[in-house]
């Protein structure tokens, strides 16, 4: 094994995965199966990569540089990525979310999935932060790709069939394996949102599949949230901050473990734990999706050279 893996180049990593926290690559690189040595990067590449793999599949694993968020950042970390590894061909934003408290749970993690005319992550803009509910919605962007489409899909069947999830497993081995993370990254002892529809069984999260709200700023105001989904037809899952950098630049499936409601509460309690759900599920997901099929998908560097 340490003879492959030492003649491994850039061009064998065909998964990459962003985050946005050091928390959401802390649970990603727990998620790994192997993790493998890193590999001299181009002059001018300023992300710092985590390389490994999860069965078949070689992943590159990104973080957004400490204390920059939102859609600016990502971008310009997915362009480096890119351009760095060559043969990446599927793409994963893989992190927390705050959720629409009548529709998921803390703990809960959202998929991003087309719904009717929306292509799974919608990109928003309010102007200045203030409540109001008021804001202006300034596009939509690519729908995922197909063949990780398939693979939620699949997941999801698996879970409709089996009544339960494969995320508890994940999250067991991950303890297993890395056990000082157990004290952070375990679900915590109750919501502390007294009076919210937050009634969970402890445990038990649910993997929801829809729509996505994307802006350029943390929410904090129920009223905004609740607009933002008025105005998507009602369609809104969960609201995030970076996911509208990458769709159009680095086509993926954005995987948000809820960690708040997005309004005047929010905290940072649920937020280890509601990565690592995260982490689970995009790892579940990887487990659906053949390497047979990413060796045909083109790589995401030539297909932006090509819009």
């Amino acid at each position: 094994m340490r003879n492959h893996l030492t003649k491994l180049t850039r061009n064998d990593y065909a998964v990459g995965w962003i985050c946005a926290l050091f928390e959401e690559q802390t649970a990603a690189t727990a998620m790994l199966d192997q993790e493998h040595p890193d590999l001299p990067k181009p002059p001018g590449d300023s992300n710092t990569y985590t390389l490994g793999s999860i069965g078949q599949h070689n992943i590159v694993i990104a973080c957004l540089p400490e204390g920059r968020m939102g859609t600016h950042a990502a971008t310009a970390c997915a362009m480096q990525m890119t351009s760095t590894f060559p043969s990446i061909r599927i793409g994963l934003m893989v992190g927390i979310g705050g959720g629409i408290p009548s529709k998921v749970k803390l703990g809960d993690v959202v998929m991003s999935m087309p719904v009717d005319q929306y292509p799974g992550v919608v990109q928003w803009d309010f102007g200045k932060a203030k409540g109001g509910g008021n804001f202006r919605r300034i596009g939509a962007l690519n729908s995922p790709p197909t063949v990780l489409l398939t693979a939620m899909g699949k997941l999801r069947v698996r879970n409709r069939l089996k009544r339960n999830s494969i995320l508890p497993q994940y999250l067991e081995e991950m303890g297993k394996r890395w056990p000082a993370l157990v004290p952070e990254y375990s679900e915590p002892p109750s919501s502390g949102l007294v009076g919210s529809q937050d009634s969970r069984q402890r445990g038990v999260g649910d993997v929801h599949c829809g729509l996505i709200a994307s802006g350029n700023q943390v929410i904090k105001d129920a009223e905004l949230r609740d607009s933002i989904d008025e105005n998507l037809g009602g369609k809104v899952l969960c609201v995030e901050m970076e996911a509208a950098g990458l769709t159009n630049d680095f086509p993926c499936i954005v995987i948000r473990g809820i960690c708040d409601y997005a309004d005047e509460r929010k905290n940072d309690e649920w937020q280890p734990y509601a990565a690592a759900v995260a982490a689970a599920c995009a790892r579940a997901v990887l487990e659906y999706v053949p390497p047979s099929h990413v060796a045909s998908v083109c790589p995401l560097r030539d297909l932006l050279s090509q819009a």
